[in-house]
């Protein structure tokens, strides 16, 4: 069925005016997953609340809540029962991303992987996720379990893939966006396409919910790799400088590869092939200088563009104005991120 007429939006730009119209929600989320931590065994369960903070930005379950969103106020509990398994899952993938790419900090304290060691957090990242499955498990109908289990496969298909090309230097602009879309964009998609079926609509709306929430993982994951080189780490809260130290082939890595000088270009190459240490080529100015940023926001923006598109034909919907602004904060940052520091 469709949703109510939605009211008035806040500053497109203002993501804390998001997260304040959904402070019901959020905060019941955040129950929530304080109560998942005494469902783990007594030995761990200090662990696991440790990875089950509340401090992180909450984006996939925000998207859950605003493709469901049925007004100011209204909390819908399988809403928040589904955020929680979202989350779960995305933290799982945290913890197990820290430990590959021996991160140090992560929303501005110290990875799981360094608080417990390696050993210890990749086994709480499988923990995280059975638990997520347990949950999604008990609902009335095996849907929301089916589609997060196979969202999750995905996911790990995804940093498989990432994996096992560390150190390439061929990876062609098809493979990176194949990876990207599984390791980030798929967990987007399904929290809009559970979010929007959660709440009834109809499903040709829940198939553009999913569209919508697909280019928006994918825009969010190329921003998220510009950041690793133009963020700053107190700002951003987490370890910076992982890809080019992990080797990893992103898309600013390969625009800047297409534009160094034979020499320098070189060097990079070694650094992604043989972890040669590697500082100003690829240095936030030396990006500046030769104009990386530009072509990464066109990316961006096409994301950005082809999400809105697909939420077109449903403007009089509820959640519709809210994933737009969603769209408007991510184009805001991408510009923030851009100024000199």
């Amino acid at each position: 069925m469709p949703g109510r007429p939605a009211t008035s939006a806040a500053d497109p730009r203002d993501l804390p005016g998001i997260f304040a119209r959904l402070r019901p929600q959020l905060d019941a989320l955040d129950r929530f997953l304080r109560a998942q931590v005494g469902r783990f065994e007594p030995e761990i369960s200090g662990m696991a609340a440790y990875c089950l903070d509340t401090s992180g930005k909450r984006l996939r379950p925000t998207l859950v809540f605003i493709s469901g969103w049925q007004g100011d106020g209204v909390v819908n509990d399988d809403l928040v029962r589904t955020a929680g398994v979202i989350e779960m899952v995305h933290l799982a993938t945290l913890v197990h991303d820290d430990i590959m790419d021996r991160a140090e900090i992560r929303r501005n304290r110290r990875t799981a992987a360094r608080e417990y060691g390696p050993d210890a957090a990749v086994l709480l990242g499988d923990a995280l996720f059975s638990q997520a499955l347990h949950i999604a498990s008990q609902f009335p109908t095996t849907e929301v379990c089916r589609l997060v289990s196979e969202s999750t496969r995905k996911v790990c298909s995804g940093e498989i893939m990432q994996t096992m090309r560390r150190h390439a230097t061929d990876i062609t602009l098809a493979e990176y966006e194949r990876m990207i879309d599984l390791k980030t964009a798929e967990l987007f998609r399904v929290s809009c396409l559970l979010g929007t079926r959660l709440a009834g609509h109809a499903p040709d709306f829940v198939a553009a919910a999913a569209d919508y929430g697909r280019h928006l993982g994918i825009a969010y994951q190329i921003y998220d790799d510009l950041v690793d080189f133009l963020g700053e780490e107190r700002r951003i809260g987490k370890t910076l400088g992982t890809d080019l130290a992990g080797g990893k082939l992103t898309l600013p890595l390969m625009l800047l590869l297409e534009k160094l000088p034979p020499a320098e270009r070189g060097a990079l190459v070694a650094a992604l092939r043989d972890g040669v240490p590697l500082a100003h080529t690829a240095s936030a100015g030396r990006m500046r200088e030769l104009g990386i940023a530009t072509g990464v926001v066109a990316a961006i923006d096409r994301e950005i563009a082809a999400a809105t598109a697909a939420l077109a034909p449903y403007g009089t919907l509820a959640p519709v104005p809210l994933m737009r602004q969603l769209c408007d904060v991510l184009q805001a940052q991408v510009g923030a991120l851009q100024q000199p520091a």
